[in-house]
Order: C-alpha cells, then structure tokens, then sequence
C-alpha cells in the first residue's frame, strides 16, 4: 500500500498470480461482515500511528492464465493471452471459475472446484481465453463489492505484471469504473524502498509519501538492486 501511496479510504489491488485488494481503514481496525479479513497496513515508525487494512484475497487469477500455457497448451507464453482473447468480442457464453483451490474472498469455500460452462461446438479457443481473463475481474469485482457494502465507493488504484494487459484492464474499468492504473506497475517493490527511506531518514510522521517523491524512491530502490 506504500508503493501506491494509499491513505485512508483508499484501495489498491495486485494483479498476480492471484490478486489482493486492500483497502486502508485508518488507525481503527474494523471487522468486516462481508466475508474480509482485517488486517496491517503500515506502520511508518515507532511513534507514529498504526494503519490498517481490510484485505480481499483471491487464490487463483494470473495462475488460471499459467494453466492455459502449462496444462492446455492453448498459449505459449503468458503474454499471448491478450491478443488471442481480442479476437472474439465476447466469452460466447463461456463463464469460468477458476476455484482450482476453492475460492477465498468473499466466499471462503475450500470445497469449491474450478468450472466451465457454456460450451457450444462453436466454442473455440480465443472464447475460452477471454473467460479466463473475465473470470479474474468478476473474482476483484467479488471483492470489491464487500468492500463497497464496509466502505462504500473508493478509488481502486492497480499495480503489477498483469496490469499491461490492455484488455484486462477494460473489462475491469467495465465492471468498476473507478480504476487507476500506474505509470510504474511494480509499485510493490517500490513501497519497499518507501520503508526502506522512513526507516533510514526517520521522517516525520506528518510525511507521508506523495507520488511526486517517485524519482527519489526509484533511485534508491535502483542502488538496492544493484548492491
């Protein structure tokens, strides 16, 4: 949540292998009855105030695309998803569940197994690939939507590998308009170099990082790799 500058009442998700949403409720942890957890968010020095979060996680998104190269063979690369997906402008009526696991937020399900339904002979690749990348937008907008019923309506700011995906990312905005995608996508490596600065400067509580302090961040956290 540092990497993306989160204050109270504001919300970031990770697009992953399987995504976490977290949404930054202040100096009072809250429980959720939508299905969250409660959980840290940061904590900026030993007298400054404790931040927490009401955290979404979802177990299986980026993977399902892992499962489309590794075990279907359908693509070859991860990246190709995108452009074989556009090929169709709908699923055709192809939903997928992707609970190879069970299903975590909101459901918490560990008896739920992955689904496909609405195969027709018509059915070809292309529509199941756009399934897959749907499937991971209904699962945030699951999540989202328990946060909405806690919070109501947030900035929902993004960040990581699958965030270039240009067509994910518009089915998202489609299902929850309210979507900021980043200049840097790696912004989880970056939150660690704003701990690393509060840690070694011992700023005052008051400084919260802004997005302009970017330039900084990145220099350090550019010495860090190269250390």
């Amino acid at each position: 949540m540092l990497g993306q500058a989160c204050k109270k009442g504001e919300a970031k998700s990770t697009y992953d292998t399987g995504p976490f949403i977290l949404l930054n409720t202040g100096e009072v942890p809250i429980k959720s009855g939508h299905g969250l957890l409660t959980t840290l968010s940061y904590k900026l020095g030993p007298q400054a105030q404790t931040n927490y979060a009401l955290e979404g996680s979802i177990v299986i998104a980026g993977a399902a695309v892992q499962w489309l190269r590794d075990s279907l063979g359908i693509i070859k690369s991860a990246s190709e998803i995108e452009d074989l997906a556009a090929m169709v402008e709908t699923t055709g009526g192809v939903y997928f569940v992707p609970a190879f696991n069970g299903l975590f937020a909101p459901w918490w399900r560990e008896d739920a197994r992955g689904v496909c339904i609405g195969i027709t002979r018509f059915t070809n690749k292309s529509h199941i690939a756009r399934a897959v990348l749907e499937s991971m937008c209904f699962q945030v907008k699951d999540v989202l939507d328990s946060l909405n019923n806690e919070k109501g309506e947030f900035l929902l700011r993004v960040d990581d590998g699958a965030t270039a995906n240009n067509l994910l990312m518009h089915i998202q905005v489609m299902t929850y308009p309210l979507l900021l995608t980043p200049v840097d996508i790696e912004t989880t490596a970056l939150g660690a170099a704003y701990a690393l600065h509060f840690f070694l400067k011992m700023l005052e509580e008051a400084d919260v990082p802004t997005k302009e302090d970017n330039i900084v961040y990145k220099e350090i956290l550019k010495n860090l790799c190269e250390a």
